[in-house]
């Protein structure tokens, strides 16, 4: 199971809820939702604003005998008490000369002293948002430190409001309408809005609407607090797939490296990689890879363990010929029988060093192949270049047959290539008679080049048609001396030309009569 301490499940948690998180956090701003809110509430403000202060222009009493127009208090307050009642916000009403003379708060005039104040309703609900002071606190500060959430200036009221206290009023009093927001003491927000109060254009006093911004901060609170639902939501489901997709990563990658781990320090081959190639993705081509690369292990430990078992066999036959030998010459006196034990010591030492050789090279080969770069190779001008370098040295008749028009170019590496052909004709000349002859026949078709040599030897008993491939198998003509070759000939070139995604087969040539006239040894490579 995957636990907290997992790297990749940390990686996949961090990218999926730092991604969400950002989302969340620019629908939590939702700054231009709240100018938009605040911009609407302070037009419709002004508007009551506008048909409160009309309306009190309206019932302005003249005096005839200072002939001049005023504000009456009284009808005043009780104006200003019933059309604000219906707007939900408070009225004051400053006189031309910035005296208040009417305000909504109080019950019945300046004098009054009980003031109106509207309460929260009776039940808020335990569960409501508005019950968590400190959460309230802390998320009031937050959407302060907001970019453009900066605090507007403060709202203050003394205890004796006059026209001056207010920036707004006093420019209402000179004939200018003003909206503005400022900043409560309780950190919330004040809407105001302050209207001339005219009569035949004379200023005859100015009306403040105040209204709190609760009902804002409320609205977009509600939308903050729906946002954050369907974030915890969201945040849920993306834990979840996030813990799933880590799951189906993680966890087979983690079974993969604990299996090659045990692999690596095991002794038997009863600890199996894990079989997950049946997903169609990387995973899948990584438990393959892993499952084929340990299966080429195994296969290369017991070509190393059969190599080893197999050159100990073959030294070991020499080294008891020399032994029986040297011990038997220790006891005769005879001088022609210690020359004959001589020659034989002479040969088993010749053919210990022949096979040591071969060894060397036949162990070398695989980690040269590995490691050695390909690079364009003509075989045509490799194979006439060998031909002709033979021809002396083998006796035989040599032909070679190839098209001036077939391409035999391949990459591969040119040196080996030339050590398979090299012992292929030495193979055909060792077999073939003193009157036979050599046919090399090269041809390059369908992405493919195809070499064969052929000979007039004895052929291939049927029965070894594999075997000859075989390390240290040599089948001999019985006019040749024994221990002459090492039996890693054939074997290294099959190495080499399957290393070059090749192949090397025998057969045996036969005439009309079916009967056996040669062998043939066919060389397949790709071509470059």
């Amino acid at each position: 199971m995957l636990g907290p301490s997992s790297p990749i499940l940390k990686r996949i948690l961090a990218i999926n809820m730092l991604a969400l998180a950002i989302l969340v956090a620019g629908l939590m701003y939702l700054g231009e939702y709240r100018k938009s809110l605040i911009a609407s509430e302070l037009a419709s403000l002004s508007v009551h604003g506008e048909m409160l202060a009309a309306a009190l222009g309206e019932s302005v009493i003249a005096d005839d005998e200072e002939k001049s127009e005023e504000l009456r208090p009284a009808i005043a307050s009780q104006m200003v008490h019933r059309l604000v009642a219906a707007t939900g916000g408070r009225a004051r009403l400053f006189a031309a000369d910035g005296v208040l003379i009417a305000d909504s708060r109080r019950a019945a005039g300046l004098s009054s002293s009980v003031v109106s104040i509207e309460l929260p309703p009776p039940d808020g609900g335990s569960a409501s948002w508005e019950n968590f002071e400190l959460a309230l606190d802390v998320y009031e500060t937050m959407m302060r430190l907001l970019p453009g959430g900066g605090s507007p200036p403060p709202y203050w009221e003394p205890e004796k409001q006059k026209a001056v206290h207010f920036q707004e009023v006093m420019l209402a009093l000179g004939g200018d309408s003003q909206s503005t927001v400022r900043r409560a003491q309780d950190g919330g927000i004040v809407l105001l809005s302050a209207e001339p109060v005219q009569r035949y254009k004379q200023v005859l006093g100015a009306v403040l609407l105040t209204h709190s911004g609760e009902d804002i901060e409320a609205i977009l609170r509600q939308v903050r607090i729906d946002i954050l639902k369907v974030f915890a939501i969201a945040l849920a489901v993306t834990v979840a797939l996030s813990l799933y997709l880590a799951g189906t990563i993680a966890q087979p990658i983690r079974k993969l490296a604990e299996a090659a781990e045990r692999v690596r320090h095991g002794h038997h081959r009863q600890h199996a990689i894990p079989d997950v190639g049946g997903r169609r993705d990387e995973i899948g081509e990584l438990s393959r890879a892993l499952k084929d690369m340990t299966e080429a292990l195994w296969t290369r430990m017991d070509a190393i363990e059969s190599f080893a078992a197999d050159v100990a066999h073959e030294i070991k036959n020499p080294l008891t010929s020399l032994r029986s030998a040297v011990e038997t010459a220790a006891r005769i006196k005879d001088s022609d029988q210690q020359r004959k034990l001589m020659d034989i010591i002479l040969d088993d030492v010749q053919r210990l060093d022949r096979l040591i050789s071969d060894i060397s090279d036949a162990s070398r080969l695989d980690a040269e192949l590995s490691r050695a770069e390909t690079a364009p190779v003509d075989l045509k001008a490799m194979l006439a270049s060998l031909i002709e370098a033979n021809r002396t040295a083998y006796a035989h008749a040599i032909d070679f047959d190839v098209d001036d028009n077939d391409d035999l170019h391949l990459d591969g590496i040119d040196s080996r290539l030339g050590q398979v052909f090299a012992n292929l004709f030495a193979n055909a000349a060792s077999f073939n008679p003193p009157d036979g002859r050599i046919h090399v026949h090269a041809s390059g078709d369908n992405g493919t080049i195809t070499v064969s040599i052929d000979d007039d030897g004895p052929g291939i008993p049927e029965a070894k048609r594999q075997t000859i491939f075989e390390r240290f198998y040599t089948e001999r003509p019985e006019s040749e001396k024994f221990g002459l070759h090492s039996g890693l000939g054939l074997s290294i070139s099959k190495q080499i030309i399957e290393a070059h995604e090749g192949s090397i087969s025998a057969e045996n040539r036969s005439d009309d009569d079916g009967k056996i006239v040669g062998a043939r040894f066919t060389v397949t490579l790709p071509k470059g």
